[in-house]
């Protein structure tokens, strides 16, 4: 009696590699394919041929495992029962090998020996040996496949499990990696337009400022030049003059004036600088983030970083407003190319602070204020010194040897508040000055009052510290160097006056400018 639940219900005969769909009717995968195909021409949606339920998609056909074992033995049973007559009791089709010895069959297992022997190599070779039937020990070998066998099914369906499970994941990893590369590029790409485009507005309204400033300038010009033509006319008129005759001339005299005209400014400033002072420092601010904070993030992320000597790891810097890398001199000159020589301004000196060394060093008094004279440039209230040497182009390097960490070092214009109380004065605490604070726990960058945390670290286990300054006009930098010239921060903007080294002391505490 045939078996009617293994037989597929499209083609009615046995199934041929079962497939289940969802809503649980199984069929011959060829089969259900064909029958889709066939709808799909006729513009039929895919559906259960059996219960005519409808699916949105076209379910994935996947094989009905269980249902194929089962097919597998039931075509074996009937195999089996077709077998003739003289073959019954056969468990395989090919014969049984012949003892080499006694060319008898081989009917015993001898477990001492590993080996099918017969009935007489059982009674004498193998006596006393552990032995067992073939069809026995065969029984139990097949019991040992049919184990091992449904290990096989269980890691071949888990392997194929974990195939499809990959596969949708390495379609989800195309997918989030195509939309994190197009999320960075559109990024790059709307910043760029935003700075082309701010750029372009700037410089527009860069060349009005400039059209504007020159115009009056070459107005007031041209009427200075119309003020000499009356002036020259005059001086002419007046020495004609002296050529008449006496009575002539002392007619004609007396209708002889000065031009009287207003005096005209020579002057041509602009206060176009100032007015930019917002669109510079936010410039500054994306030239770090881009020159060493972008490339920092972007080198860790590729595994570009590389070790080196502490002048190769220093980024390069950010400049504003050229883009340009500054070409600093390398081997043995390095930064002492642009070395120079400086001293404190006695004048600017608090009165906590008693230079010495021809005014080479500062040191602040634990012992109270010493009497100095009043004056314009003196700081009144703030542990504070200027040096006297100014710098508004070029590159100019220097070194300090503080005694302690409990300073500020920086540079300023020459306007920097001097009489006021309060941190309004000190370095790096207002929009005309920036300074690095040396600190036993961390180092800090400061300008306009806004602090920043740096990263470098101060070797402490020798005293004084040794600290390098580089001084770019051209490219708007500002970077400190420790021990070693090992980078320890960098400011950028565009530098618009002439700037001052300062240096703000703290009690006890001494700073010694190093020797060019």
């Amino acid at each position: 009696m045939e078996l009617t639940h293994l037989n597929c219900s499209i083609c009615l005969e046995g199934f041929k590699v079962p497939v289940t769909i969802p809503c649980g009717h199984t069929f011959c995968k060829d089969c259900i394919s064909a029958h889709w195909d066939a709808k799909e021409k006729d513009g039929i949606g895919p559906q259960c041929p059996f219960c005519n339920e409808n699916f949105e998609t076209r379910p994935a056909l996947k094989r009905n495992v269980s249902l194929c074992h089962i097919t597998e033995i039931t075509k074996n049973s009937h195999a089996a029962r077709a077998t003739p007559p003289d073959q019954v009791g056969n468990t395989s089709a090919v014969p049984d090998k012949l003892c080499e010895r006694h060319q008898k069959p081989l009917i015993y297992y001898c477990n001492n020996d590993r080996m099918c022997v017969c009935c007489q190599c059982a009674v004498v070779e193998c006596k006393n040996h552990d032995k067992v039937l073939v069809e026995d020990e065969r029984n139990i070998r097949e019991t040992e496949l049919m184990k091992k066998c449904g290990e096989i099914r269980r890691q071949e369906e888990e392997t194929e499990k974990s195939i499809q499970e990959m596969r949708e994941n390495i379609a989800k990893a195309k997918v989030s990696l195509e939309q994190t590369s197009q999320w960075v590029n559109a990024k790059f790409c709307h910043l760029l337009k935003v700075i082309e485009e701010k750029q372009e507005s700037t410089q527009h309204y860069i060349a009005q400022e400039q059209e504007s400033t020159l115009s009056q300038a070459e107005e007031r010009l041209h009427t200075l030049e119309e003020k000499a033509e009356q002036l020259r006319q005059s001086h002419e008129r007046i020495a004609s003059l002296c050529a008449l005759p006496h009575s002539q001339f002392i007619q004609e005299s007396r209708l002889e004036e000065v031009p009287q005209m207003k005096d005209i400014p020579v002057d041509v400033t602009s206060n176009l600088q100032e007015r930019l002072t917002g669109v510079t420092d936010i410039l500054s601010r994306i030239s770090k983030l881009v020159s060493e904070d972008l490339e920092k993030a972007v080198c860790m992320a590729v595994g570009q970083e590389k070790e080196g000597s502490p002048q190769e790891k220093r980024p390069v810097l950010a400049v504003v407003p050229s883009p340009a890398m500054p070409s600093y001199p390398t081997g043995k000159e390095g930064l002492s190319a642009y070395r120079c020589a400086l001293t404190f301004d006695p004048y600017t000196a608090n009165a906590h602070l008693r230079l010495s060394q021809n005014n080479r060093r500062a040191e602040h008094l634990t012992s109270g204020p010493r009497p100095v004279p009043t004056h314009e440039s003196r700081f009144d209230h703030t542990w504070q010194v200027l040096c006297s040497n100014g710098f508004t182009h070029g590159r100019h390097y220097w070194e300090m040897e503080v005694s302690k960490p409990w300073a500020y070092l920086g540079v300023t214009y020459q306007t920097i508040p001097r009489k006021e109380k309060g941190k309004r004065c000190m370095v790096g605490m207002n929009e005309l000055s920036w300074s690095l604070q040396l600190d036993e726990r961390q180092l800090s960058a400061w300008h306009a009052g806004r602090r920043e945390s740096v990263t470098g670290q101060l070797q402490l286990q020798t005293l004084p510290l040794r600290i390098g300054m580089l001084l770019d006009c051209e490219e708007g930098t500002l970077t400190y160097y420790g021990e070693g010239q090992q980078r320890l921060h960098a400011f950028h903007c565009a530098f618009s006056r002439e700037l001052f080294p300062a240096c703000w002391i703290g009690e006890g505490v001494s700073i010694t400018l190093c020797p060019a």
